[in-house]
């Protein structure tokens, strides 16, 4: 029977460089890999992995199915780094207590090993956009990590297009990368971000409204000149089912957008987390 050190050795193949607790319960988690991986493109996901004999975070809840100790439990996991970064991969995760994976993850500390997927996959990405093109990405939750990337690889290189972020969340400290978006807002006047909070305090200033409701309002078009239509934006949505199938429903009936897959193309990108 082989002994933890033995199967760390035999299997991880990446370092923790950089962890920051945002919540108690989200994170982003930096690791370098052993060997590099080839240039991806942004918006791709990979696997994160480590075995079940590995520490579970204090803040965690028992396991709902206990994981075996020899088993290395896999997750795949949206990269929000740049494409150009093939070795130094960000992730943007959060914690679901009973599981298996993401308490073992908030437990690792800089220096600790882990396992990185070799393949890096996944078609939600801007390859069937033309530059001219303006993008419109919508998300809650960890779903801005695919997003985060898109902007780190592409927003200096597309002056031409406009690219919206509309982040959808409860609380302010919900609004992962937050700073970082306010900055290219700043920055890129082909950036434009809109975060909105439902059940906001009073600290907060800005939007309170349902992502659908921003949609429906107008208010894209008045502050961005982005159009809601399906010849001139093409549109990528990423983060909680509900709130991906309803923004979905609402772009494919108000807006004619029409979702799209390999053999149909369309304007409506989708991705679950």
């Amino acid at each position: 029977m082989s002994t933890p050190e033995t199967l760390r050795e035999q299997k991880y193949n990446a370092t923790v460089v950089s962890k920051i607790l945002l919540t108690p319960n989200l994170m982003t988690l930096r690791a370098v890999t052993d060997e590099p991986r080839e240039q991806f493109s942004a918006g791709q996901y990979t696997t994160l992995g480590l075995f079940g004999f590995e520490p579970r975070s204090s803040n965690s809840d028992a396991e709902f199915e206990p994981a075996p100790p020899e088993r290395l439990i896999q997750r795949a996991y949206s990269i929000a780094s740049a494409r150009h970064q093939t070795r130094e991969f960000e992730f943007y995760v959060t914690q679901v207590k009973s599981g298996q994976l993401t308490p073992r993850l908030f437990a690792l500390e800089v220096g600790d090993r882990l396992f990185v997927g070799r393949r890096i996959v996944g078609a939600f990405n801007l390859s069937d956009v033309p530059p001219e093109k303006d993008v419109l990405m919508i998300a809650t939750g960890t779903g801005i990590a695919p997003f985060i990337s898109f902007l780190r690889s592409h927003v200096a290189e597309r002056p031409k297009s406009r690219m919206v972020v509309v982040q959808g969340a409860a609380h302010q400290r919900d609004l992962g990368y937050y700073s970082e978006l306010a900055f290219l807002n700043h920055t890129f006047p082909n950036f434009f971000y809109l975060p909105t909070l439902t059940d906001a305090d009073g600290t907060w200033a800005g939007r309170r409204m349902w992502i659908e409701d921003i949609l429906a309002s107008g208010e894209i078009e008045r502050e961005t000149g982005m159009a809601l239509d399906p010849e001139r934006t093409h549109v990528y949505v990423c983060g909680n089912p509900r709130m991906v199938a309803n923004v979905a429903s609402w772009l494919e009936d108000h807006a004619g957008y029409r979702r799209h897959r390999p053999k149909e193309p369309g304007q409506l990108f989708i991705e679950e987390f």
